[in-house]
């Protein structure tokens, strides 16, 4: 029912406009999603991780692309035959409907990141997001795995990568983040952090 593949880094394995045959399901790894503008340039409208599902809330054709940010490992599957899944699966529905939810929820939440935030909130909202992703519990000091560039976290963000740097180097002085590695960030202090994203 479901082909198992792996995208090494730099490989799309979504293309925005093509017929929408398939849904992923993401079991390890980081996939950077974006559509394409007409100059050229692409948006980056999210991250995949493990867990994700992806082109669920889909038409005839994908409205976004995805590439593998690190080598990730998905399960794909037919829409064709999503609904013999859900007959003998019904517990599937629901959590198929979660998701639609969730993709909206978060829909709802860049809008607002990307029209009312300042940088810094921005920034901050963006680490707590990935900290939820990261640990299941909060603790004083939670290592969160970034594997996108500071380039696609600008993107997404709508903000420079100057700005990014300079923000996290910001919240680093303030000792609410620790930066032992580009690719890692410790929150050091989770309601100074959070303080900051609400604009506090």
């Amino acid at each position: 029912m479901a082909v198992t593949s792996t995208a090494e880094q730099g490989r799309t394995f979504i293309d925005e406009g093509d017929p929408a045959d398939h849904f992923f399901n993401i079991t390890s790894g980081t996939a950077r999603l974006f559509k394409s503008l007409p100059d050229g340039r692409r948006q980056i409208t999210g991250f995949a991780g493990r867990g994700h599902f992806l082109g669920l809330a889909v038409s005839n054709s994908y409205a976004f692309s995805a590439e593998a940010i690190e080598p990730v490992q998905y399960c794909r599957f037919s829409r064709a035959k999503l609904r013999m899944m859900l007959d003998d699966f019904p517990a599937l529905e629901k959590r198929l409907l979660d998701v639609a939810s969730n993709e909206l929820v978060a829909a709802q939440e860049q809008m607002l990141l990307l029209g009312r935030k300042t940088a810094r909130e921005r920034v901050a909202s963006f680490l707590l997001a990935r900290r939820l992703e990261s640990a299941a519990c909060v603790s004083p000091a939670v290592h969160v795995h970034l594997p996108m560039t500071r380039s696609d976290i600008a993107d997404y963000l709508g903000l420079t990568i100057e700005t990014v740097s300079r923000t996290l180097t910001g919240l680093k002085a303030d000792k609410l983040i620790g930066i032992p590695h580009p690719s890692e960030i410790i929150i050091l202090n989770h309601q100074g952090l959070t303080a900051q994203a609400g604009g506090h």
